[in-house]
């Protein structure tokens, strides 16, 4: 039998004095006033499945009945020999975590597992012997209860919005109705879960009850293998994300026989963790708390889990990316976007592609590719170019003819046919047409070292700014040490103008670059310290002003004591230079003068990792940010998701959007943005499955903002 806190075989805890008789039919009125937090009622229903009563008890949050909202709900299972108050006591907590918008309000159903002399795992048993015979338990409860409770309670009728948990056997049983039911639950917290690999020992509890019976039978191996959470993992969708939180204690059960040390509960949980985190569509976090099976370690746990689960789960739908995909079966990575400047209303976007794509010529490894596509999806043309080494494109504008497109990046190989002995890496440019056919393609940077463009804009007059990086030195400037930013400027032609390295002792690499008349801003990240900034700590963010002519006018340094960058820019109506990225762990919009005075610094975020990426500005002043987040601006689809804000022209956030697929959208393995945004559009890499099925690896998505 499990232990509770306050509670004992005899008598199970009374929350509040002379709480709740039994009601059968639909949930009962509260049979006491409400405190200033929530209310729990026991009430009861009829399941079909099992012919007679499943009784439960359910909190409402404060408000709850002045209140017409919805409500995400959590079901919580107890554990063998426990009786359905054993979760009441978590009350306090609940209202506490509430009020404190810790968590969002929540009807938490509490039911009732009599069955099988209170030993029924949550399963749907096939014993036939006298003494404990077997009932449906899992699909009254994950059926006739889930239905009851939608259709009595103001609830979100939706996964999102749904979780499960329990502790010890209750464990167990979550732990198997979040595996096997993804179209109801999309979460759950699973404390100290009494689950067993391949096997429960001889000696455990789970053989007891006939749970995993079959006829006369009390205990089959088989029927637990069928049962047991490994045999869900190969069968979870991962287009249904569900995340888990489980929590062990450090002096949880032991077993006394040393061959039986694997069974030991805190090693057990650790199988399961190890596994869940393996299986594609699950995410996990687990914790090791000081105490053993008790409410030492499920109370914490409890209050901890809560917290963790509503960052994955909550009231607002999730927006689903429904966009074809472009890629292979290989990684694919996103290069930019831009609309046609010939009023077409096509789009041409960039891209690195690991294969042929819509049958184009491959050249080997990394290949740039340029697609142009109407406004509804259409392929208009695919120009596919490379060697046999890498080629990858970070930038891709509007070219200065009708129609035409200018594209950056790097090669490894030689793409020009004048650089036969590049192997380190050069700078790349390239000019395709109207009609798809590239009209140029230039090459540069140092021979021996290796050189990036990380960024592209146009300088007003048909030519281009490239900015990146180099580790040698380009233009006559020697290298200050590591890698250090380079600014490009090229004629209509691809024909260099003039060439700025610049930098300090440690990593420096421009990561965006935009153009007003008479001056061009660069912005990006240090690991250290540049020539006029100081460093606040971890990386910093950093923006530079040059004239047209390529003196540079002034340089800040952006940073907090945490890892930050700068990643995005674009010029306001006004005429001021605004520049999106990270602070700390929050996207952050900087508005300057052409001088270099901040006007107006905003961060913005959720309690998780954010980071600005890419911005734009309108006629009317609104600003656009669009970044990546793993946590929740509305509703989180998977594991990093697309986030689009509007911002005053005084940095006032309006409205927020979230947006992706059930794997990472916008980032890549390492977590590092790989996302654009120019004219409405967005393009960046996933890992998820959108109106078109993953290729393989990542393919790239074009998303237009609506």
């Amino acid at each position: 039998m499990t232990t509770r806190r306050a509670m004992s075989a005899a008598g199970p805890l009374i929350l509040v004095a002379g709480l709740l008789a039994c009601v059968s039919g639909a949930a009962a009125t509260p049979s006491h006033k409400p405190d200033r937090g929530g209310t729990i009622t026991q009430a009861s229903t009829y399941s079909a499945a099992l012919n007679g009563p499943i009784d439960y008890e359910i909190y409402l949050p404060p408000g709850y009945k002045r209140s017409t909202a919805r409500y995400p709900t959590l079901y919580l299972l107890h554990g063998r020999g426990d009786s359905m108050t054993a979760w009441t006591q978590e009350k306090a907590d609940l209202d506490r975590l509430i009020s404190t918008g810790k968590i969002p309000p929540v009807i938490v159903v509490m039911p009732d597992a009599p069955w099988a002399g209170r030993g029924s795992w949550y399963v749907d048993s096939l014993y036939t012997g006298p003494d404990y015979p077997g009932l449906p338990v899992e699909t009254a409860l994950t059926g006739d209860l889930v239905h009851h409770v939608d259709n009595t309670y103001r609830t979100v009728n939706g996964r999102w919005a749904r979780a499960i948990g329990g502790y010890s056997m209750g464990g167990a049983g979550a732990l198997r109705y979040v595996l096997a039911h993804q179209d109801l639950f999309g979460a759950a917290l699973i404390l100290s879960p009494a689950v067993y690999n391949p096997l429960p020992p001889s000696d455990s509890s789970v053989r007891d009850y006939g749970a995993f019976g079959v006829g006369e039978q009390r205990f089959v191996d088989d029927r637990y293998e069928q049962l047991n959470y490994s045999a869900l993992l190969p069968r979870v969708n991962p287009d249904l994300p569900i995340h888990l939180y489980l929590a062990v204690g450090d002096k949880e059960y032991v077993n006394p026989d040393p061959a039986d040390a694997t069974h030991d509960l805190d090693f057990e949980e650790a199988v399961v963790y190890n596994k869940l985190v393996r299986t594609p569509g699950i995410t996990a976090d687990w914790r090791v708390l000081g105490g053993g099976h008790d409410w030492d370690v499920w109370q914490p746990g409890f209050v901890d889990g809560v917290q963790n689960m509503f960052r994955y789960i909550g009231p607002d739908k999730p927006e689903v990316m429904n966009t074809p995909l472009i890629g292979t079966a290989g990684d694919d990575w996103a290069g930019g976007v831009a609309p046609s400047s010939d009023g077409s209303g096509d789009v041409t976007v960039g891209l690195a592609a690991s294969g042929p794509i819509d049958g184009q010529p491959y050249q080997g490894k990394l290949d740039a590719v340029v697609t142009r596509r109407s406004s509804t999806g259409t392929t208009r043309w695919t120009t596919e170019f490379g060697t046999t080494a890498d080629e990858r494109l970070y930038g891709t504008m509007a070219g200065p003819d009708p129609g035409s497109t200018v594209v950056a990046g790097y090669t490894n190989g030689n793409l020009d046919g004048a650089h036969p002995g590049n192997t380190a890496g050069d700078l790349m440019a390239a000019s395709v047409g109207v009609d798809g056919a590239r009209q140029w393609t230039r090459q540069l940077g140092d021979a021996t070292a290796a050189d990036r463009a990380y960024a592209l804009a146009p300088d007003g007059t048909g030519g281009s700014y490239l900015a990146g990086y180099t580790k040698g030195s380009v233009g006559g400037t020697a290298n200050a040490g590591d890698k250090d930013a380079l600014l490009v400027h090229l004629d209509r032609f691809g024909n260099p103008l003039w060439t700025r390295e610049f930098g300090g002792p440690g990593e420096d690499k421009a990561l965006a670059v935009t153009a007003s008349a008479d001056s061009v801003y660069v912005t990006g990240v240090t690991s250290a310290t540049m020539p006029g900034g100081t460093a606040a700590g971890g990386s910093d963010g950093w923006v530079a002003a040059f004239a047209a002519n390529g003196t540079q006018r002034w340089l800040h340094q952006v940073g907090s004591s945490g890892d930050d960058l700068l990643a995005g820019a674009t010029m306001a109506p006004s005429g001021d230079l605004l520049v999106t990225g990270t602070l700390g762990a929050d996207a952050v919009v900087v508005a300057l003068s052409p001088s270099g005075q901040t006007r107006w610094q905003r961060q913005f975020g959720t309690a998780d990792d954010d980071a600005g990426v890419g911005i734009s500005a309108a006629a009317d002043g609104t600003i656009t940010v669009v970044g990546s987040t793993d946590g929740r601006f509305t509703a989180l689809v998977g594991a990093h998701d697309v986030f689009a804000a509007t911002l005053t022209s005084s940095g006032v956030v309006q409205t927020t959007r979230q947006f992706g697929t059930a794997a990472d959208d916008g980032v890549d393995p390492f977590a590092e943005s790989n996302l654009y945004l120019s004219g409405g559009w967005i393009t960046g890499v996933t890992y998820g499955n959108a109106a078109t099925r993953n290729r393989g690896g990542a393919d790239v998505f074009v998303y237009a903002l609506a």
